[in-house]
C-alpha cells in the first residue's frame, strides 16, 4: 500500500474500528486474557488480514465481532467495536441478530459444520434472506437461485435442491459465500476460509472473494495462518502473538522488512515452492509396498429394494512402489483417490489388485493375518482431534497397538510409551493427559508416537500437516525427516500442499479421478510437469510475496467429470508415456 493510497485512507471514515478491545475466558485458576488491548480501522474495499499460530487470538478478534463469543465462559472485558456510530460491544442477543448477514457476514472455515445438514441449501439461503427482509417469500426462491449464479457454482438449480454432504468442499464454501452476501454486507469476515481446500480450489475461492469484493465494495476481514494467503490477499497486515500485537504493517512492507523477530520466524517456517534444499540421492533399496492395479469401487443403492444402480470408481488400476527410506507424495485434488489409497492398503476398505507391504501379499488374508501385517504399514490421519479417544489418556492410546500386537507389558510397557513420547518431543509428564490439554502440533505428535509404537516399516501420512501453522507444520515436518534419516522409515505422504510436498518428497504421483497422470522423481514433476493438470495444480499454488501475484482469473465453475458410473460400465484407463527416463505422464488427449 502506498502513501497516496494510506492519506486517501486518512480522509475517509473506516466502516469497522477496534479499540483496546480486550477478551478474557475464565479459568479454574481465574480469569485470563486471551486478547490483550487490540485496535484496528477497517475501510471498505480493503482487506486487512489478521495473522498468527493458533491461540494468537486471531478467531477470538471473529467472535467479539460477531458477538458469537461463548458465554459466560467468554466475555469482553474492555474496549470499543465501533460499526459506525453503533458501538457493538453494548448491543444484546437481539440487537446482534438484526446486524448479522445484514451489515456483517462471516464464512467460517468449515462449511459442514456451519451449514444445516437436514435442511437443502435452497432452504437455507432462502431463511437468510426472509429473515432480513431481502425479497417476498414468493421471491426468495429466485433470489437464491441468483446468488448462487453470483458465486459461479455449477448447475445451481439441482443445488438448490441437494444437502450439504451431496456438495463438495469447495461447492459448500461457495454457498457459504453466497450466504454471507445474500445482504449485501459492509464486511466479510473470513477466518480460514481456504485452509482444508485443494490448492485449485482454494485459488477459484481466493479470486471469487476479490471479485465480489470488487463488484460491491466489501471490506474483507481475512483470519489465516496460510501466509501466500495473506500475500495474495492482503492490503495490510496484522500479526498477533497470544493476544498481542507483534506486528501492524502494509502486506508491502511485512514481507520485505519484518520488523519482529516473531514476524521474521513467522514468515521463515512459510514452505516456498522452488525454495526446497536438493535432495541426497539415495542408493536403491527393497521395497516396502508394492501395488499393482488396485482398485476401489464404491456402490451406490436405490430403489425400494435397495440394489446397486451405479457406482463410484473411486480408484482404477493405479500401480506404485516405495523403497525402504523413501518418501512418495500422492497429490491431487479431493476425489481424486488419495486417501482412498490409504484406507486401502490398511485394509480399511474393501479392494482388488495386488498390495506387498515387506513382501507379504495382503489379498485373502485372514483377519488375523491382515491384523499382523499391519504391524509393518501405520497411518497418521490429517485431524489429531478425531484421530484420539477424548476419554482416554495419550499414555493410553500410545500404549494400546502394543497391548493389542502382545508386545509388551508391565514396566516394559511403561518404558516403551515414555521412550517413544520423548522420540517425538513430548515430555514424561504430559503422559497422563488428555488430547484436550494439547495443542494441535502436540496432538499430531501423539498420533506420530502412536503410529511409531510397532516400528512399522512404512507410515501412510494423510494431510498429517495440512490443519497446522506455518510455524508448528514446519516443526512436525522436522520430526518426519529426522524419524526416516534415523530409523529408515518410509512414507506414503498423501498432501495438497504441493510446497510441502517439494520438501518432503523423493518422488511425486498426481493423481486425478481415480488414476495416476504422471510421476516421476520430486525434480521431474515440479520442475518440468509434463501433464496439464500437473501444470494447472503448480499454478494455482499461492506464493507467500506481495509481488507474485497470481492473475485474477473467475471463470464459471466447469463440472469435475463424474467418478460415478452406470453398473457394468467398463473402466477407461489412461496409457502411460515416458517422457523422461523414470518420468511418465499420461497421454493428454484422454486427461485433460
Amino acid at each position: 500500500m502506498n502513501a497516496a493510497t494510506d492519506n486517501a485512507q486518512g480522509a475517509r471514515r473506516p466502516v469497522l474500528t477496534v479499540r483496546d478491545l480486550t477478551v478474557q475466558v475464565a479459568t479454574t485458576e481465574g480469569a485470563m486474557t486471551v486478547l490483550d488491548r487490540l485496535s484496528f480501522d477497517l475501510f471498505a474495499g480493503e482487506t486487512l488480514c489478521l495473522a498468527g499460530e493458533s491461540g494468537s487470538g486471531k478467531s477470538m478478534t471473529a467472535l467479539s465481532i460477531m458477538g458469537l463469543l461463548p458465554k459466560p465462559m467468554c466475555r469482553i472485558a474492555g474496549g470499543q467495536i465501533m460499526l459506525g456510530d453503533l458501538d457493538l460491544t453494548q448491543l444484546d442477543d437481539s440487537g446482534y441478530r438484526k446486524i448479522r448477514s445484514a451489515r456483517i457476514a462471516m464464512i467460517f472455515q468449515e462449511p459442514m459444520t456451519s451449514l444445516n445438514p437436514v435442511l437443502r441449501i435452497g432452504t437455507q439461503l432462502q431463511e437468510v434472506l426472509l429473515e432480513h427482509g431481502q425479497c417476498t417469500r414468493r421471491d426468495a426462491p429466485q433470489r437464491a437461485l441468483q446468488l448462487l449464479r453470483d458465486v459461479r457454482l455449477t448447475e445451481p438449480e439441482r443445488r438448490l435442491r441437494q444437502y450439504p454432504h451431496e456438495l463438495s468442499g469447495g461447492m459448500r464454501q461457495r454457498v457459504m459465500i453466497a450466504m454471507a452476501l445474500a445482504c449485501d454486507p459492509e464486511i466479510l469476515i473470513a477466518d480460514e476460509p481456504t485452509t482444508a481446500l485443494d490448492v485449485t480450489v482454494q485459488a477459484e475461492i481466493l479470486d471469487l472473494i476479490r471479485a465480489l469484493q470488487a463488484e460491491h465494495g466489501t471490506a474483507v476481514l481475512m483470519i489465516t495462518h496460510d501466509m501466500g494467503v495473506v500475500a495474495e490477499m492482503a492490503d495490510r497486515v496484522i500479526v498477533l502473538r497470544h493476544g498481542v500485537v507483534e506486528e501492524s504493517a502494509a502486506v508491502e512492507t511485512l514481507f520485505a522488512a519484518p520488523q519482529t523477530a516473531y514476524a521474521q520466524e513467522l514468515l521463515a517456517a512459510v514452505p516456498r515452492l522452488g525454495h526446497a534444499p536438493p535432495r541426497i540421492a539415495k542408493p536403491a533399496s527393497e521395497s516396502v509396498l508394492d501395488v499393482r492395479d488396485l482398485v476401489v469401487n464404491f456402490d451406490i443403492r436405490g430403489g425400494i429394494l435397495n440394489r446397486p444402480v451405479a457406482r463410484v470408481h473411486a480408484v482404477e488400476g493405479v500401480s506404485f512402489s516405495v523403497a525402504r527410506g523413501e518418501t512418495l507424495a500422492l497429490v491431487g485434488e479431493s476425489g481424486c483417490g488419495k486417501s482412498t489409497i490409504g484406507k486401502a492398503l490398511l485394509g480399511l476398505v474393501p479392494w482388488q489388485g495386488s498390495i506387498k507391504v515387506a513382501g507379504r501379499e495382503m489379498s485373502g488374508l485372514s483377519a488375523r493375518g491382515l491384523n499382523e501385517v499391519r504391524r509393518d504399514i501405520q497411518m497418521v490421519f490429517q485431524d489429531p482431534g478425531a484421530s484420539l479417544d477424548a476419554r482416554m489418556t495419550v499414555r493410553d492410546q500410545v500404549a494400546e497397538p502394543l497391548k493389542v500386537h502382545g508386545l509388551s507389558r508391565g514396566s516394559e510397557l511403561n518404558d516403551r510409551v515414555e521412550w517413544l513420547f520423548k522420540r517425538v518431543g513430548l515430555t514424561q509428564d504430559q503422559l497422563n493427559r488428555y488430547p484436550h490439554e494439547f495443542s494441535g502440533g502436540q496432538r499430531q505428535r501423539v498420533c506420530i508416537a502412536r503410529a511409531l509404537a510397532l516400528g512399522p516399516k512404512i507410515i501412510v501420512a494423510d494431510e498429517s500437516v495440512s490443519a497446522l501453522d506455518v510455524s508448528v507444520q514446519a516443526q512436525v515436518l522436522d520430526l518426519l525427516r529426522e524419524l526416516q534419516a534415523e530409523d529408515g522409515i518410509s512414507y506414503l505422504f498423501v498432501s495438497h500442499d504441493m510446497a510441502v510436498i517439494e520438501q518432503m518428497a523423493d518422488r511425486v504421483a498426481v493423481m486425478r479421478l481415480g488414476q495416476i497422470v504422471e510421476h516421476g522423481s520430486r525434480e521431474q514433476v515440479l520442475q518440468s510437469p509434463a501433464h496439464a493438470y500437473t501444470r494447472r495444480l503448480l499454478a494455482a499454488v499461492p506464493v507467500p510475496d506481495p509481488q507474485h501475484q497470481r492473475p485474477p482469473k473467475v471463470i464459471e465453475a466447469q463440472d469435475m467429470p463424474s467418478p460415478i458410473r452406470p453398473l457394468g460400465d467398463r473402466p477407461h484407463r489412461w496409457p502411460q508415456t515416458e517422457v523422461a527416463p523414470g518420468h511418465w505422464a499420461a497421454m493428454q488427449e484422454a486427461s485433460v
